[in-house]
């Protein structure tokens, strides 16, 4: 790459952009299951409990990984971090291709969970060393992006890998394959420094170097020098729970209509998997305009001055509000077109939600913690997502096949999202005094 001399080159975006691939690849391989869980539920004769037990497997091996894979990128590198999950989430996958029965699904999603794992304390560890303080927002939506168009592209993608490889067992086994390509290709970006890659020049290395010492040395002065203050400390932290907490709230929206989207699409309104998928395109394309367009704003007004506590705070209240509107709205949908219409508008918001919380980590945490933060918070929103498709499917046996009172579950999930993160504070990193 070509260096001009008095202009910063932009490397770090290069290496978010490769974490907007491996993060939408990432959803890709979470979009398989739910995506040809109909047809896998008519072939295999599972119940909806026992679809809602295999959908949530995953999300256990996910959730326990998620502190270790902190500790991991902040101590061995974010890079060699997610190539290794990388290899084995696309092995897992393939695993997947060859099951019948539902113990061996179960065991199998909840170590492809545990394999994925990295993927987001290791993109949160990178933003601290990639990136500065305002473009945080833009990094994070960038990487939380990847989850929607994953879960967008990965509708048609397939239903397309359906047709090519003959079926639900040959569309898993082709994810697999896809997976690790792609990760073997964003591994140049992602396992380098400013100091150590090789395409940046020096005038985008001395702009990162020079940002982040005034970020982290100011801070290092108000906390006695400290790089790291262990995590325990963050559990002291009304900052550290209001984030958590929100996380978790919008974790369980997320990972509830990601799982159960395609079915209630398909049962409610008796459509075929073609249908279901184009459908599922929309909706979750919305949501990756949605956080690349919020991450956009975030940073924008932060640039320009504005009490970063307000912006984060009037952010997440408003969209929370907005997300729990279309919820109730989605609950009284008499037909497809506006329960589409309803998802989309709520995942736009959702999304943008999502690339806000991402850039937190980054933003309150000691430069040595943000890896294991990150996973903390993930590992307990993930507790949510564990959790959420078991409930959904309880309901929704339980109500004959009627999802009104899993939206409903929903839109309370959404108001929690507007309330929460008042607990936070942005202004100083936590442990400063």
């Amino acid at each position: 790459m070509e260096k001009f001399l008095g202009k910063p080159s932009k490397v770090r975006w290069y290496v978010f952009a490769s974490l907007l691939a491996l993060c939408t690849v990432n959803y890709v391989d979470r979009a398989v299951i739910s995506i040809c869980m109909p047809t896998i539920e008519e072939d295999l004769h599972f119940g909806p409990a026992l679809v809602g037990i295999i959908l949530s497997a995953f999300f256990w091996g996910y959730t326990l990984m998620q502190i270790p894979a902190g500790w991991f990128a902040d101590h061995f590198g974010p890079g060699k971090t997610i190539l290794g999950s990388g290899i084995l989430w696309g092995i897992f996958q393939i695993l997947t291709g060859t099951l019948s029965s539902s113990t061996a699904f179960m065991a199998v999603r909840a170590l492809l969970g545990a394999s994925e794992a990295p993927i987001y304390p290791a993109s949160s560890k990178l933003q601290s060393v990639w990136l500065t303080k305002h473009e945080r927002t833009r990094g994070a939506a960038l990487v939380d992006c990847g989850s929607a168009l994953g879960t967008s592209i990965g509708g048609p993608l397939i239903i397309a890998f359906l047709t090519w490889f003959g079926g639900w067992r040959g569309a898993l086994i082709g994810a697999g394959v896809f997976t690790m390509l792609v990760v073997c290709i964003c591994y140049k970006f992602v396992h380098t420094t400013p100091d150590t890659n090789k395409m940046i020049n020096q005038e985008e290395r001395d702009y990162i170097d020079n940002a982040l010492k005034e970020e982290y040395e100011s801070e290092q002065m108000a906390s006695g020098g400290k790089t790291s203050i262990g995590l325990l400390r963050y559990l002291n932290s009304f900052t550290f729970w209001g984030m958590v907490i929100g996380f978790i709230c919008y974790d369980c929206f997320w990972y509830g209509l990601m799982t159960w989207g395609p079915m209630y699409l398909s049962q409610s309104f008796h459509v075929n998997i073609m249908t279901v998928g184009g459908s599922i395109f929309i909706i979750f394309g919305c949501g990756a305009i949605g956080s690349l367009f919020g991450g956009s704003i975030v940073d924008y007004f932060n640039t320009k001055g504005y009490d970063s506590n307000k912006v984060v705070k009037y952010t997440l209240g408003s969209l929370g509000i907005v997300m729990a509107f279309f919820m109730f709205m989605l609950s009284e949908a008499s037909s497809i077109t506006m329960a589409i219409v309803y998802m989309s508008l709520a995942m736009f918001c959702e999304k943008w939600v999502g690339a806000t919380f991402w850039m937190m980590p980054a933003v309150i945490s000691q430069r040595d913690d943000v890896g294991i933060v990150a996973g903390a918070m993930n590992f307990m929103g993930n507790i949510g997502g564990a959790i959420v498709p078991i409930i959904v499917g309880i309901i929704v046996t339980a109500t004959g096949g009627d999802y009104y009172w899993a939206i409903i579950l929903f839109l309370i999930f959404a108001l929690g999202v507007s309330v929460f993160p008042l607990m936070i504070n942005m202004k100083k990193k936590v442990g400063a005094a």
